[in-house]
């Protein structure tokens, strides 16, 4: 009885009633039983999900996960190489009993309440949220209205685990680092655990770091360690290869970096200069000067109370200075939206045009990413490298809207500033009449 309160109690934070928590369910039941409706008719779905199952049975069986480019488990379908750190096959282990598309179910259903957690956790901590904005409604709406969006339909439909990923991101940062007692110890553990199954997390590590948390960055960075070493004991081959020849640099492992679905500094400086082999080295200087205004940024906001916002800097800015980020990677753009339309006024403007003047910046945000812009550019087969000047402004359409925002906050910081200096400025005068008379 009393674990059946819990979960009623969190089943009414979460969405308000059992009764739109079955309309949540609705959606991720659909994938799992498209996944088996896939599976008995023979049929393909989840390239990616197959390769993650492929690793686990790899790593069950003692198949070296890096020596060739595909896995024995892989279907002729998904002949992909595993690109993951050893843990990554670990964490696989769980879908290596199921066929590769009811599998590929399995992990959509977790990815798709994954996505509801988010939407659930950043209203729950956006500060000063608008008085028309539900919880627990929005949740509902938002979990369905998001799927239409690019990163998150093609990372469900590749079966990839950017969602879940991201809500262990943000649990960690946003809950776990945040509560006192016994959990707030755990703090940094999941995220430590997410860095350890795919590299890019590790840049949370940086955010703890940067916001305080420097007990969590520590035990994120040890589970990070203890989770390579686990996985040396287990297959010592595997870790070895993947941290001499793997992570160094094999880009046929992951694809050619400047395919236009890489949106990152990496790709589109390779884009630009038409695969010059200083491209990398050029990337990496112009993220570390981004690095600078984004760490500012960072410290900024949390000391603003907005650790959403800074949580969001933190994500977006890996994402461009990440080698290769796919499209799929962008998931944050679901915090993020959520947060735009919490910054709303309150309460909202009456008219059409007042309000859609008022949500600019969410429907900005929202059509750019549900357009899917990027799939009408020419691209594949190196038609990237012949782009007219003008191509790259919607062939960069994703990487535009972080460094939009982050110019956008600086311009507004900046008059915010002027404004005050002028305020101080005219008050000087008065000050001294006053004394004078």
């Amino acid at each position: 009885m009393r674990a059946a309160g819990r979960v009623t109690a969190w089943v009414e934070w979460f969405v308000g009633s059992w009764r739109a928590m079955w309309v949540v369910l609705a959606v991720p039941a659909g994938f799992l039983i498209t996944g088996i409706v896939v599976w008995l008719a023979h049929g393909r779905m989840g390239v990616d999900s197959a390769v993650y199952r492929a690793g686990g049975i790899a790593l069950l069986t003692g198949e070296p996960l890096y020596d060739k480019m595909t896995l024995l488990a892989e279907p002729w379908w998904a002949q992909l190489p595993f690109t993951y750190a050893p843990p990554g096959a670990l964490f696989f282990v769980p879908l290596a009993p199921f066929p590769t598309t009811v599998a590929w179910g399995l992990l959509s259903v977790v990815s798709v309440l994954s996505m509801s957690v988010v939407i659930r956790i950043t209203l729950d901590k956006v500060p000063n949220r608008p008085s028309w904005l539900s919880p627990t409604k929005a949740t509902v709406w938002f979990s369905v209205l998001m799927l239409g969006m690019e990163p998150v339909w093609r990372s469900l439909f590749l079966g990839q685990i950017n969602l879940i990923l991201m809500v262990v991101v943000v649990v960690d940062v946003l809950v776990i680092c945040d509560a006192g007692g016994r959990l707030g110890k755990w703090g940094g553990v999941l995220i430590g655990i997410a860095a350890a199954i795919k590299l890019t997390p590790l840049i949370f590590v940086a955010h703890l770091v940067l916001v305080g948390k420097r007990a969590a960055a520590i035990r994120a960075f040890a589970t990070f360690v203890g989770l390579q070493g686990l996985l040396f004991l287990i297959s010592a081959h595997d870790t070895w290869t993947y941290w001499t020849v793997t992570v160094l640099g094999d880009p046929m492992r992951i694809g050619p970096v400047f395919w236009n679905g890489n949106q990152s500094l990496n790709g589109l400086v390779n884009r630009i200069t038409l695969l010059d082999p200083h491209s990398t080295t050029i990337a990496l200087a112009i993220g570390a000067v981004l690095a600078i205004p984004a760490m500012l940024l960072v410290r900024r906001f949390h000391r603003h109370g907005r650790a959403v916002t800074a949580l969001l800097v933190s994500a977006f800015f890996g994402l461009l200075f990440s080698p290769v980020t796919w499209t799929h990677h962008y998931v944050w753009v679901v915090p993020l939206l959520i947060m735009l339309i919490a910054r709303m006024p309150d309460p909202l403007p009456q008219g059409f045009w007042r309000v859609t003047r008022a949500a600019i910046a969410p429907l900005a945000v929202f059509a750019v990413f549900v357009s899917c812009v990027l799939l009408w550019m020419r691209g594949g087969h190196s038609k990237e490298l012949l782009w007219h000047w003008w191509e790259f402004i919607p062939g960069s359409a994703y990487m535009i809207v972080p460094v939009g925002a982050g110019i956008a906050i600086a311009i507004r910081v900046l008059r915010r500033r002027m404004r005050a200096r002028d305020e101080s400025g005219d008050d000087q005068p008065r000050i001294a009449a006053g004394h004078s008379s």
